[in-house]
């Protein structure tokens, strides 16, 4: 949490949320702040199946809550709503100009040649093969991501990673790392058999997020340790 009233708040919101809500981590007049889980999607998909998700949950407890960003589906952690269009333009218009400060922890499979460093790779759709991305040299977009190896396990053979994606495309998180060598673990998508075989998730967690609050401008950030 960014504060110590912040955490009064949470307790009180969460207390009355109904069983199988999202968890909210901080509510007031202009935004809610939840913890999405693994395996949510973020806003409705296509077909029946797809329809339950983290946006309808909180809209069955707040008529209001609007969609600013997404997250994956396999992908957990902190995700902002706003309450109201204007609220949501305000927001919108922070992740659009790159105000946001985003940062993920991921395990990855081996050891990064470097403590720290940047992966600056172009991203677009592989329309193939849909939803996958790809590295894409002659049509793509632009995407940095930035990394600190917080941690190695030798016997596992695997990293814990921090990840700052300066740009916001998609998946990028997870075909750059495995672009360079590195998938993430639990990537049913993008990662071998062997990577996701013993794992129930994808280890990839939206642990903070920072951003001006959008009526006052006050700076606000949001700590979710990740679950793994």
């Amino acid at each position: 949490m960014h504060s110590t009233s912040t955490t009064a708040v949470t307790a009180a919101i969460a207390s009355d949320l109904r069983p199988g809500a999202a968890e909210i981590l901080y509510c007031d007049a202009a935004l809610l702040v939840v913890n999405k889980p693994a395996g949510l999607l973020a806003v409705p998909g296509r077909g029946e199946d797809k329809q339950d998700c983290l946006s309808r949950r909180v809209q069955a407890e707040f008529s209001d809550a609007l969609v600013v960003h997404r997250l994956d589906m396999h992908t957990s952690g902190v995700l902002v709503l706003a309450r109201g269009k204007e609220m949501q333009r305000r927001l919108s218009k922070q992740f659009a100009e790159r105000q946001v400060d985003k940062r993920y922890v991921a395990l990855v499979a081996g050891r990064l040649p470097a403590a720290s460093g940047e992966i600056d790779l172009p991203l677009s759709a592989d329309w193939p093969r849909r939803p996958r991305q790809k590295v894409d040299p002659l049509a793509g977009k632009p995407s940095l991501t930035r990394y600190q190896v917080l941690s190695h396990d030798p016997s596992s053979k695997r990293s814990r990673l921090l990840l700052v994606p300066l740009t916001g495309r998609t998946h990028q998180l997870r075909v750059h790392l495995l672009a360079v060598g590195h998938p993430i673990i639990g990537d049913a998508l993008y990662g071998s058999a062997e990577l996701t075989a013993a794992n129930t998730r994808l280890m990839l967690h939206a642990e903070v997020l920072a951003f001006a609050h959008p009526e006052s401008d006050q700076p606000l950030r949001f700590l979710c340790p990740a679950p793994f």
